[in-house]
């Protein structure tokens, strides 16, 4: 056991303890000598006794002035040794460490010092303790007391220099040391962390970028921080990695790809941006490696497409356009599913130019992988069919075109049609809205006459009465009038003279049935003029009601427009067209003379032959009945015309809208019946609660309209 005192005069070991720092500093050169001697002469023994007394009666000593001049007396120590110091590096590091919890600011400040000098002695053999001594230094630079900051700094640029000259150094023990940190919010931390990944980055040697993903994030996390500097530092930090990855064969995009996907939805502008520039450079340089990672990264861009930033939005459509021009197959794992699952969620958006690209994007994927994306429907549909009530017409129209192109096969147009007359049902307001711009549509997409063929076989045995009458209308309105309709319009013209018109005729006219007035108007497209009489005729009291007259209003002007032409131009011969004067006739006596369409259409008529005229015309008419059509050729004859006529059996078809309606008149009968019986129960709760004197009023009241009175508005 080495005696200390006989080594070390009293006079030092006091002096060390000095609480002056001049004392401290005189006694630790007379150390540095001795120690220099006993190295010299290979004392090592002594030496160690030396270091033994200084850490445990100084360095551990409950005097803050004894720890002070314990951690000097090893700096000095240190010194004596010089080149043979590292060999007793065990014995001093660790009580030097130890000091930079100590509670004192001025033990912590004089530990950096002390450590420092050690390092300057020891050089490259310091790194065994780099672990611990990294711990160390990032908890200082966050020390309360300015002056142990400073000094860790110093120290912190000497351990960096002497990492960036050292072979010694092992990142792959460094980077989980980093990776711990890189989520501290202290600024100071912050910092001192990117300063090491910047400096780690610029050494050759060391290869920072492979080991980006374990940090990227934490970068990241910096770039919102509220301090500029701490921005720009990470700003920096990140560009120049991104540089590295642009010039380098081998990077792991992968780890990555899923950090930008998060960071792409950070509430931070400037953090969006960057992730948002990242992800841009990978689709670039990615190629293959981010296959498994498209639906994340397209669930990325498509909300950034609609950012408030107007910088964020470019980068996001050019990246959009970039991941569109991407082809990969389904088997080396392109997902189908999942970008279909992205696009579904965006649909939802409240953004319009996300909602508008993710239905690019499903129609992309019919265009390419429609057998996948067809087994994967159900998905999908659901939510397609929501999107018909978008506020946004361009968004609607992008829908049907979906829709439409889901719809190329036979199945799959019928279900579009069940769904479609579905939502309808169960969303009046879709039928209002949107009805005429979705049945115009996919009239255009799809081929008007199938549309509407479908419509009307569905229709014919549709349960909903009151639905049917209203969806009848509303497709009978949309025929009348959108351009998009013109030639199916013009197959109708031709019921009377050839199979297409007449096929078209009776296919619509099984579900025009649920509504009177479209029956009308369709026999007057068609030019059935004396089946339209004949309608007209067999009229009873029940059906002239509210909702009748406004139908009739809407038609009665209809008459006015470009599209009924031709039957206008045929009332200058009302001898060969007396039961188109019938008819309209018909349709005059049941207007109200004070209504505008009664004067519309009565100023019309009296354009044409008079009524009288036309009435003894038709009963000294002989033969076909259905003579009187438009324009019939002059190559035909008029046998010819006659079995055409009979073609269509019109005798059938007036049992079958009688029966129709039958059905529409003991509906309403018992939806009356339902009401009275209600209203009933409700006046007897009044009169047995004392309210018998306020019952006649509140009858007035509690009185609905008639269900089959209700306007049934549609949109054009």
């Amino acid at each position: 056991m080495v005696d200390t005192l006989l080594i070390i005069p009293a006079a030092v070991l006091r002096n060390l303890a000095d609480k002056l720092y001049e004392k401290r500093k005189n006694a630790a050169l007379e150390l540095e000598g001795i120690v220099k001697n006993l190295a010299m002469a290979g004392e090592h023994e002594k030496i160690n006794g030396i270091i033994n007394h200084l850490t445990t009666e100084f360095t551990y000593s409950p005097q803050a002035n004894h720890r002070k001049g314990g951690l000097i007396g090893l700096a000095a120590v240190t010194v004596g040794l010089a080149t043979e110091a590292p060999q007793h590096l065990e014995q001093i590091v660790p009580p030097v460490l130890n000091s930079f919890i100590d509670q004192d600011s001025r033990v912590r400040y004089y530990a950096c010092e002390a450590l420092y000098n050690i390092a300057k002695v020891v050089r490259g053999d310091f790194i065994v303790y780099f672990n611990q001594i990294f711990d160390a230094l990032c908890k200082l630079s966050a020390d309360s007391d300015a002056n142990v900051q400073s000094a860790a700094h110093l120290l912190d640029r000497l351990v960096k220099e002497i990492v960036t000259d050292s072979d010694q150094f092992s990142i792959e023990e460094f980077i989980p040391l980093l990776r711990e940190r890189m989520n501290v919010l202290n600024p100071f931390v912050r910092q001192f962390l990117v300063g090491w990944i910047t400096v780690l980055d610029s050494v050759p040697e060391i290869d920072m970028l492979g080991f980006l993903p374990d940090f990227l994030d934490g970068l990241f996390n910096m770039l919102s921080d509220s301090s500029h500097e701490i921005r720009q530092q990470a700003d920096t930090a990140l560009s120049e990695f991104l540089q590295e990855i642009k010039n380098s064969p081998n990077v792991d995009y992968g780890r990555m790809a899923e950090i930008l996907v998060r960071r792409a939805a950070s509430h931070d502008e400037f953090t969006r941006l960057t992730a948002i520039t990242w992800i841009n450079e990978f689709v670039k340089l990615g190629g293959n490696q981010l296959v498994p990672y498209f639906a994340d990264m397209l669930g990325a861009i498509l909300p950034c497409i609609s950012d408030k930033e107007e910088k964020i939005k470019m980068v996001a459509r050019e990246t959009n356009e970039e991941l569109r021009s991407f082809h990969a197959d389904p088997v080396e794992g392109f997902d189908i599913r999942s970008i279909l699952s992205v696009a579904r969620r965006e649909l939802t958006s409240e953004w319009e130019a996300t909602r508008i690209e993710a239905l690019n994007w499903i129609t992309i994927l019919l265009a390419q992988y429609r057998a996948e994306v067809i087994s994967h429907l159900n998905d999908v549909f659901g939510s397609l069919l929501s999107a018909l009530s978008d506020p946004s017409d361009e968004v609607v129209l992008l829908v049907i075109e979906v829709h439409a192109c889901i719809a190329r096969d036979s199945l799959h147009f019928q279900q579009l049609i069940v769904l479609l007359i579905h939502n309808f049902r169960s969303n009046q307001s879709l039928l209002e809205k949107r009805g005429a711009l979705i049945v115009r549509r996919l009239c255009v997409l799809l081929d008007a006459e199938r549309v509407y063929r479908e419509f009307s076989t569905i229709l014919e045995g549709e349960h909903d009465l009151d639905f049917a009458s209203t969806m009848v209308q509303a497709l009978n309105l949309i025929l009348l009038t959108s351009p998009e309709l013109a030639d199916l319009r013009n197959i109708l013209k031709q019921s009377l003279l050839n199979v297409t018109g007449k096929d078209l005729f009776v296919s619509l006219y099984a579900s025009w049935c649920h509504s009177a007035m479209a029956t009308i108007s369709l026999c007057l497209l068609a030019q059935a003029y004396h089946h339209a009489s004949t309608i007209i005729q067999s009229l009873g009291e029940e059906d002239i009601n509210s909702k009748f007259l406004i139908q009739l209003d809407k038609l009665i002007r209809l008459l006015e427009s470009p599209i009924f032409a031709y039957l206008r131009l045929q009332l200058q011969d009302p001898e060969r067209y007396m039961w188109l004067l019938k008819s309209l006739y018909g349709l005059l006596m049941l207007l109200p003379q004070q209504s505008a369409a009664f004067k519309i259409l009565r100023t019309r008529l009296k354009t044409a032959s008079s009524h009288g005229s036309s009435t003894d015309q038709a009963k000294r008419s002989s033969g076909n009945a259905y003579s009187q059509i438009l324009q019939v050729p002059e190559d035909i004859k008029s046998e010819e015309l006659g079995n055409m006529h009979d073609a269509i059996n019109f005798t059938s078809r007036l049992h079958q809208f009688e029966h129709m309606q039958n059905q529409h008149r003991l509906h309403t009968k018992l939806q009356w019946q339902t009401y009275n019986s209600t209203s009933s129960t409700i006046l007897q709760r009044m009169r047995n609660s004392g309210g018998s004197r306020q019952s006649s009023p509140i009858l007035d009241m509690t009185r609905p309209p008639m269900p089959s009175q209700t306007s049934g508005q549609f949109q054009q």
